[in-house]
């Protein structure tokens, strides 16, 4: 699938000091090989777009329909060869919808999941920390920062990542103080901006704009099972994680894209149901290993420790400046985030892989590649 011209490409990940102090990165162009350009490298298309990109498509497929104003009510329902669902119209009018699998892909609050598993049984904790996303106009790189820059702070830590493609439109992501309200986070903002942002702009000054504001909680969250009988759950639905990384959409893609290979090997004849057992195996386990574990860590390093001893105490950190300077070993580094895909046609009934993956990579070193911030 093609985004272009909506999307674009960073070049490099970094993380400073709240003083703007460069303290290490990785660069995607290490990705690319002389005559052998990576055309996987981190994508930056804001989700908005990335849904119209989507809609386009299902609207060019035959056997696919988008049903707006359908609320899914609570309850399930299933037999040997089919499930149901039960929804609610806009109009009042309540359905039943049957096919041979319901995959619950709706979100966090998923209505699918709460009726296999209970209104509070999503295994996992919410953390104790107040996150603000918003999307801000200022020139972060007329002070020479990069596209996408972690800020390491105990009390002012953020991230500042490019997502207009023309414009100087980006997101800033940053920690609050628990227990205010939105209106007294926006109260605040522009004393916190002008600690955070280089080139410190005062409160009032018009040096940058505001068009979005957003506050919110976050969780590390997995459902017990991915499958129960016909009914199958993927992305949020299934499993949560807090935002820095990108971990929680791309597990999400990488969800869909492989339980669709199943159901489509079931469809044609290539493998039996008990696929979707192994898809619910292999991706909790890739949720316990790689996402859970790297995007805790990702969030904990930006405020909890001491900035000024970074280099001398993060691992991670003092991995990437060992790269610097070395495309290889950042390029192997890189690579070890494709760790969290898995191919499920290997295990089909012909043993035959349909698939292609990337090249074999060394997931020892498993990093972080947002595919969307």
């Amino acid at each position: 699938m093609r985004l272009d011209p909506e999307c674009f490409q960073f070049d490099v990940m970094c993380w400073r000091k709240l003083d703007g102090t460069y303290l290490s990165g990785m660069d995607t162009r290490d990705l690319n090989r002389p005559g052998q350009p990576y055309d996987d490298r981190i994508t930056v298309l804001t989700l908005n777009k990335v849904i119209s990109v989507l809609e386009k498509m299902v609207a060019r497929c035959e056997t696919a329909t988008v049903k707006y104003g359908h609320k899914v009510l609570p309850g399930v329902e299933q037999d040997e060869e089919k499930a149901w669902v039960t929804i609610e119209r806009n109009d009042g009018v309540v359905e039943k919808h049957w096919a041979d699998y319901v995959v619950g892909c709706d979100g966090a609050s998923s209505q699918i999941r709460r009726s296999l598993f209970g209104d509070k049984e999503f295994p996992g904790y919410t953390w104790d920390h107040q996150i603000v996303a918003t999307n801000t106009y200022y020139d972060f790189h007329k002070y020479g920062w990069e596209d996408s820059n972690f800020i390491i702070d105990p009390e002012h830590s953020f991230m500042a990542a490019r997502i207009g493609v023309k414009e100087p439109l980006w997101r800033v992501t940053y920690t609050e103080v628990n227990g205010l309200t939105k209106e007294e986070i926006e109260a605040r903002q522009a004393e916190k901006f002008e600690i955070m942002f280089p080139g410190h702009p005062k409160p009032g000054s018009g040096e940058y704009k505001v068009a979005l504001t957003s506050p919110y909680k976050i969780h590390q969250r997995c459902a017990s099972s991915f499958r129960v009988g016909r009914y199958l759950l993927a992305a949020d639905a299934a499993h949560l994680c807090n935002p820095f990384g990108g971990l929680g959409l791309t597990g999400g893609i990488v969800d869909v894209g492989g339980l669709a290979d199943c159901l489509i090997g079931i469809h044609e004849g290539k493998t039996s149901d008990k696929i979707l057992d192994e898809y619910s195996r292999v991706r909790i386990e890739k949720y316990k290993t790689i996402i859970d574990p790297i995007s805790t860590e990702n969030f904990k390093r930006l405020w909890g420790q001491d900035p000024d001893k970074v280099l001398e105490n993060d691992e991670f950190i003092k991995l990437l400046k060992a790269n610097e300077g070395n495309a290889e070993l950042s390029r192997k580094m890189q690579l070890g985030s494709l760790g969290i895909l898995h191919d499920f046609t290997a295990s089909f009934d012909n043993n035959k892989p349909t698939i292609s993956l990337p090249e074999k990579v060394d997931t020892s070193a498993v990093t972080v590649t947002p595919l969307v911030t």
